[in-house]
């Protein structure tokens, strides 16, 4: 197993969300890169399997509802299904895939000029996929979560997770987001990267 510093859960606050969606925020001590990630706990968790989002943080997406990605769409879903199922949602602070809000945003410019998102990256001399999960595993142990189901549809995700010594039960794929504005950046997701998004052909 991948030795990591055993966290601590600092608090546990109730909060409705929009449509009167009950999750607890548990906040976290201990966190080996000193980030504020947080965690949602939804509906009754089962013992076994619960469903489990790792949510990277996605500003554009999440907060102003951007068309460019699929963010703010898969947070719903995700926030919706666990509060039906019980789980949790793990929220990581790594925006733009680890690279922070500005180098996203300058990203998304050279994106208009024809790169496709893990090029824009590379010419800005970034790493394609700059996040860690070190915290996320920290955050599970502290949950004292078993064998959970994954929802998401990155499969180095799983085995990022599974390389920290996280079992996970099974990869729950999410719903599928397209539109006119951000139909490529899926596809360079699934073609480059592996994603499991069922796209409708081109053409």
């Amino acid at each position: 197993m991948h030795s990591l510093p055993q966290a601590s859960i600092r608090s546990q606050v109730p909060i409705v969300l929009r449509h009167r969606l009950a999750a607890t925020f548990i906040t976290f001590d201990g966190l080996v890169d000193g980030k504020e990630h947080f965690a949602l706990r939804l509906g009754t968790v089962p013992e076994r399997e619960a469903l489990l989002r790792i949510h990277s943080e996605c500003i554009t997406g999440d907060v102003f509802g951007s068309s460019r990605c699929d963010c703010g769409a898969q947070l719903n879903e995700a926030l919706e299904r666990i509060a039906l199922e019980g789980g949790y949602l793990i929220y990581m602070r790594q925006e733009g895939r680890g690279i922070g809000l500005y180098s996203k945003l300058d990203a998304y410019l050279l994106q208009d000029g024809g790169l496709d998102t893990f090029e824009a990256n590379r010419a800005l001399s970034l790493p394609e996929d700059a996040r860690s999960y070190e915290a996320a595993a920290q955050m599970i142990r502290a949950l004292g979560l078993g064998a959970a189901r994954l929802l998401t549809n990155n499969r180095r995700k799983r085995q990022a997770l599974a390389d920290l010594g996280i079992a996970i039960a099974a990869q729950v794929p999410t719903g599928v987001y397209h539109c006119p504005h951000n139909i490529d950046y899926l596809r360079t997701k699934v073609e480059k990267h592996g994603h499991t998004i069922r796209l409708p052909e081109p053409g």
